[in-house]
């Protein structure tokens, strides 16, 4: 008997700043690292043979939980991947909505309908990613293993070895970030013993938690912002039809440095105090970080104290002095 703890990764950019990422390579968020902290406590005393992990950032990163305390190589398997997401890669969460809302629909709901163009389908991934650990366990006959890959890859590898019908795809729940599920291998099938558990995730570092957009008996629902661009370097935030803010970024400035610096992000006052902030520091991100910049840059008065703590709960940190205060910057930068 081989057992597997397929892990999902921590909590990564697509999920705090609510855009489509499947094979898209983003980074791991301060939260997912203390996620990753938990997961580490999880696995401290569970004998592991071996550790696998897709080859994306988020997943390698995540895997450290195991493979570093224990001392093991990490083994990277592109097959690990998450479903590709095709021309939606990086979009915007409220930006596909509001283009598309039949067709996302139709993803949300695992629908084997969809697909998008230079994508896969939700029964390629499924069947992906069992082919993957077919291999694996073929190769660590009667050990213990970690394999670590993403919520959507999971999801169907976990429908196609119980034999799900399509129409059944949607049933199957959506797990938390580094929510671990138990596969075993008896040498001819894979048995699952338990599914999507995380709870060695607290509630306050919880990622599911602070969002609506998988609860089914929930009659609110997130806000996703869209962007629409109003000038150079200029783009209008809104929530479907609603204004919701404006991001302001100076392109050109401190190119060669490999800085991308903000100059304006502010958020309509009807839409403050519900932690869209961070969406805008993701179209940021997402702007700059084709153009070869490691840091976003930005001046902050002193005497902001409420803007200084929002931007520092987001990775930011005073490196110099402005002349209306300091300037701030995060890391963003990842070059293979």
């Amino acid at each position: 008997m081989t057992t597997i703890y397929l892990v999902r990764h921590a909590e990564a950019e697509g999920n705090l700043y609510r855009r489509i990422h499947g094979w898209y390579d983003a980074l791991i968020t301060d939260n997912g690292f203390r996620q990753i902290e938990a997961l580490a406590r999880r696995f401290a005393d569970v004998p592991i043979d071996a550790v696998y992990s897709s080859d994306l950032y988020r997943t390698m990163t995540t895997a450290r939980a195991v493979y570093v305390p224990k001392k093991l190589p990490l083994r990277t398997d592109p097959d690990l991947r998450e479903i590709k997401m095709g021309d939606l890669e990086d979009v915007p969460f409220g930006q596909a909505h509001y283009a598309d809302p039949e067709n996302m629909a139709l993803f949300h709901h695992s629908d084997p309908a969809w697909r998008r163009p230079g994508g896969e389908g939700f029964q390629e991934v499924g069947e992906r990613l069992v082919r993957s650990l077919a291999r694996i366990v073929q190769a660590h006959p009667d050990q213990s293993l970690a394999v670590f890959s993403h919520g959507t890859a999971i999801r169907q590898a976990v429908a196609r070895i119980r034999s799900l019908p399509p129409d059944q795809w949607s049933t199957l729940g959506h797990s938390d970030n580094t929510a671990v599920t138990k596969l075993v291998w008896d040498g001819a099938q894979f048995l699952v013993e338990y599914t999507s558990d995380a709870s060695h995730v607290p509630d306050g570092l919880s990622t599911l938690k602070k969002q609506l957009w998988w609860r089914k008996d929930s009659k609110a629902e997130d806000v996703n912002l869209r962007y629409v661009p109003a000038g150079p370097g200029l783009w209008q935030a809104f929530s479907k039809d609603t204004l919701a803010g404006q991001l302001e970024l100076e392109l050109d400035r401190e190119a060669e440095e490999q800085n991308g610096w903000i100059t304006r992000l502010a958020l309509e006052p009807s839409f403050t105090g519900q932690n869209l902030g961070v969406q805008l520091i993701g179209q940021a991100v997402s702007v700059y970080r084709p153009l070869g910049r490691s840091y976003l840059r930005l001046c902050i008065a002193k005497e902001q104290k409420e803007i200084l703590g929002f931007f520092r709960a987001y990775g930011f940190y005073k490196t110099d002095e402005c002349a209306q205060g300091g300037i701030w910057e995060k890391y963003i930068g990842y070059h293979r």
